[in-house]
């Protein structure tokens, strides 16, 4: 593939082959509707979310005299589908976050609101971008290659905090302009984290050979994605792993899009050689979109260009980054590579049920 980026064609699906079975993989970590206790919290919460939305799609649009009564229309469609759905009128035979996120995103599109956090986005990238030098530079003063991986792992957890989509950490980024990175890693759970399979990691790294390939699912814009993401990325490349770096094409929440992804990506080339080379000359960093509705992952249905990709390209490490990906979806899908999955716990109802506290860790690493 000559090219750093693959535009991607919408509508164009195909399931992964990465997946150790297609017929039994189901991406949804909890079905409410066979869990009643799961049920009765998740709806309460989306009702207050779509409020939460609301106010952002109007705020995303003020000048737009329109907007107020759009937002309101997007409010009551969704309340409406959220009933059918708990009713079970809808003849989904399982339901999932996901589905219930898919529903907030797509009536985001059907009233006019394309991305309500692009402003937010646009100035969370430009800050972070010029906090990454003295990051790499921070990373590379560390000289055990452990306490190295180490590092980039905390600060992908870290960055994993910034995640407006989050009530716990919203609170937190509204009440305190100067939480950054630092502070982020202050936050985040002291091991022994939730699950961690940090050791396991450690040792693949500090042994084994270089992987061939890698695919890595981003999450949030900003701190999360400059600050977390690249470094990792980065690190990879330095091993001689290729990197195929996949974003969303459809704005949800405050996630990266692929359009987001590109610019971001020519952004940080312009602070680091290493990328710069793996992007522009090597083409060792090649730029996916996934063209799924919401900010969950669903393997049977990728961008068929990114599915291609990661056929042809012979990936034997997948990294998947965040709540949406790794714990809503995913958590206990099985995968026929090594497969690393990475989230912070930023909801005390689901950090209880796994056995843990809000701002747990998830550090999920299988051979």
């Amino acid at each position: 593939m000559g090219s750093t980026e693959a535009n991607p064609t919408p509508g164009r699906f195909s399931h992964c082959t990465l997946l150790a079975n297609v017929d039994a993989y189901n991406p949804d970590t909890l079905d409410l509707y066979q869990d009643p206790e799961a049920n009765r919290y998740w709806f309460a919460c989306f009702k207050d979310m779509v409020l939460k939305f609301e106010r952002q799609a109007m705020a995303s649009q003020s000048k737009d005299a329109s907007a107020a009564a759009r937002a309101q229309s997007f409010r009551e469609h969704c309340a409406e589908m959220l009933v059918q759905l708990q009713e079970g009128t809808r003849e989904t035979p399982s339901l999932g976050i996901r589905n219930l996120l898919e529903v907030i995103e797509s009536a985001l599109r059907k009233f006019g609101f394309d991305d309500p956090w692009k402003e937010q986005k646009t100035i969370e990238n430009k800050a972070s971008i010029g906090m990454l030098k003295p990051r790499l530079q921070q990373l590379d003063s560390i000289a055990s290659r452990r306490e190295k991986w180490t590092e980039i792992v905390r600060g992908v957890l870290a960055g994993n905090m910034f995640d407006w989509g989050a009530q716990a950490v919203t609170k937190i980024l509204e009440t305190n302009n100067g939480f950054g990175l630092q502070q982020a890693l202050d936050r985040i759970q002291k091991r022994p984290w939730l699950i961690d399979d940090l050791d396991g990691w450690l040792d693949r790294m500090e042994h084994d050979p270089p992987h061939r390939c890698a695919t890595i699912f981003t999450d949030n814009a900003g701190i999360d994605f400059v600050l977390g993401i690249v470094p990792l990325v980065r690190e990879l490349l330095k091993r001689n792993t290729k990197v195929l770096l996949c974003a969303t094409i459809n704005p949800a929440i405050n996630d990266i899009t692929y359009s987001e992804l590109t610019k971001a990506i020519a952004d940080c080339c312009e602070e680091c050689d290493i990328l710069r080379d793996a992007y522009s000359k090597d083409h060792r960093l090649l730029l996916f979109g996934n063209d799924q509705i919401g900010p969950c992952l669903d393997f049977r249905v990728l961008s068929k260009d990114l599915s291609d990709a990661i056929e042809q390209n012979d990936v034997d490490l997948l990294i998947i980054v965040g709540m949406a990906r790794a714990l809503h979806t995913n958590l206990y899908a099985k995968f026929a590579c090594e497969t690393f999955k990475l989230a912070v716990v930023k909801n005390e109802w689901l950090a209880k049920r796994l056995g843990g506290e809000t701002f747990s860790v998830v550090c999920k690493y299988e051979r």
